[in-house]
């Protein structure tokens, strides 16, 4: 599997994490700003299920991934890191109507494992799209790139 989508679902996973800063909020916000800590702190204690049960069934993103392949990315990288430390910036969130929502982040992610030097380090940016269902919020899309890169 390409480094860079084992990357982008372990980045998905951390940007839903990234909010815990600023001051009040309203009430959709603190609510998404809540999911992406539980995200952080799911893909930091590597339970990919509980990451899992964040995206929308029918996720779909422009590279032609679905939740399947967001899955077996989440369990490879998993697999290969002993353990996962994540950074993340929330730069935006934009709300629509109360039922959708859209976070721009940063995540850098750092990982330990058994590589020659023993970890990893990357850094991206992330578009993510959430539909609130009910009474959650679940990811339906994202678009990401390398630090520095345009989103694709």
């Amino acid at each position: 599997m390409a480094s860079g989508m084992r990357n982008v679902c372990v980045g998905l996973v951390c940007g839903v994490l990234a909010g815990a800063c600023g001051g009040p909020v309203a009430e959709p916000e603190a609510e998404l700003r809540l999911w992406v800590e539980q995200a952080q702190a799911a893909a930091e204690a590597r339970e990919r299920q509980d990451l899992v049960g964040m995206i929308s069934p029918a996720y779909a993103d422009s590279r032609g991934n679905k939740i399947g392949d967001v899955e077996n990315v989440l369990r490879a990288y998993f697999f290969r890191q002993h353990t996962i430390k994540l950074v993340t910036s929330i730069e935006e969130v934009r709300l629509y109507g109360g039922s959708a929502a859209e976070i721009d982040l940063v995540v850098g992610m750092a990982g330990k494992n058994d590589g020659v030097f023993g970890f990893s380090a990357d850094a991206y940016r992330f578009q993510l799209e959430l539909e609130k269902k009910g009474e959650e919020w679940l990811l339906i899309s994202a678009r990401w790139a390398e630090l520095g890169e345009e989103l694709h």
